[in-house]
């Protein structure tokens, strides 16, 4: 029988990155060697060890690779020892980078409070419980990108600093559908979080989504403002399904949701375009515990699960490495991050290989 082939780009990145990516991997040849597939991995470098081999935080041999594959895994990126380093040669360039010269630009973060920790998260068992979101965040427009931007010095001598706030129809349209998509397949409630009673381009926002939606009248649309989603996401999260918004939105409303769940190493994320992707977790790379093989892999294996789903059609397989990764939890076992007193903690690796032994019995 032939295999299946997938060609994938692997970035370990910085700090814990290689660590959490060590144990991805795990998973990956489990499937492999299960389902017949092969997936040709292929190892390059992107952020700071970049930096430090090529002078670059995204090399051309590295874009290359990531432009040639079905997909792309990343660790993660940064650490103090590239701070002094001018912006546009930081490790975080790496990141912007890829997603720019992928046309990438959308960005997927699954919040689920997992009922094994619920315990961990700051707000209480009953506001937490149940929480079920699919966050989409727009990745090309917003001020992250508009011209003009930078920082200036005036005829008074002061300083202006300028970054402006732009999208096209166009922009909001594709995110949009994207988001009406993701929706179909949920519970069809979509929620899209603007500021259209003061921004201009936020009433474009608002206007596009709604003409967009009403290509998909079995999906529930409701607007929101953002000061009140994030008093919401805080109040009530569990009210949400699938929230559409704009980039700088998206990025604080995302880490905000991201701590409920009690730890930012539990979350992965996508990045898709219409054909490329990528796929790694939403927490940094955590210098000061990196090489100490005690960091959380889990966000890094459930990145592996999203790639899976969205860019291998292997949603089955997706789904099995979830419920090991549920199993595990339910198991007792724990990194640091997430440790209680009554569980077992384990390293980096003995969680990778908790995980791994689950997805085998779960694949049998």
């Amino acid at each position: 029988m032939k295999k299946e082939c997938f060609k994938i780009a692997v970035f370990a990145g910085d700090g814990i990155g290689r660590e959490i990516m060590k144990e991805a991997l795990k998973i990956i040849k489990i499937i492999s060697d299960d389902k017949n597939i092969n997936f040709q991995l292929h190892e390059g470098l992107a952020g700071g060890c970049a930096y430090d081999h090529f002078g670059t935080p995204l090399p051309d041999s590295s874009l290359q690779l990531a432009r040639q594959s079905d997909a792309v895994l990343l660790g993660a990126v940064g650490g103090p020892q590239w701070e002094h380093l001018d912006y546009s040669i930081r490790p975080e360039r790496a990141l912007l980078g890829l997603r720019g010269s992928l046309g990438i630009y959308a960005n997927l973060r699954p919040i689920v409070a997992f009922d094994e920790l619920l315990d961990a998260s700051p707000l209480k068992r009953s506001i937490v419980q149940g929480i079920d979101i699919m966050i989409v965040r727009e990745l090309t427009g917003d001020v992250y990108f508009g011209k003009p931007r930078g920082i200036k010095q005036g005829k008074n001598g002061k300083r202006k600093g300028t970054n402006t706030l732009v999208y096209t129809e166009d922009e909001i349209r594709r995110i949009a559908v994207r988001a009406f998509e993701i929706a179909r397949t949920r519970k069809k409630n979509l929620l899209s979080v603007d500021k259209a009673n003061i921004l201009e381009t936020m009433e474009l926002w608002r206007d596009v989504v709604t003409e967009v939606g009403r290509s998909y009248p079995d999906v529930t649309l409701q607007h929101m403002y953002v000061d009140n989603c994030a008093l919401q996401l805080i109040r009530n999260p569990a009210q949400f399904d699938v929230i559409v918004t704009t980039n700088l939105f998206g990025d604080i409303l995302s880490d905000e949701a991201a701590m409920l769940t009690g730890s930012i190493g539990m979350l992965p994320s996508a990045s898709l375009g219409k054909k490329s992707a990528l796929y790694e977790p939403i927490h940094g790379s955590a210098p000061d515990i990196a090489g100490q093989n005690v960091a959380n892999p889990l966000a890094m294996i459930l990145s592996v699960a999203l790639m899976l789903r969205y860019s291998l059609s292997m949603p089955a397989e997706a789904q099995l490495i979830e419920n090991a990764v549920t199993e595990t939890l339910k198991e007792g076992f724990r990194t640091r991050d997430i440790h209680q007193p009554d569980k077992k903690l384990v390293s980096t690796a003995e969680m990778g290989d908790h995980v791994a032994e689950n997805l085998r019995r779960f694949l049998n």
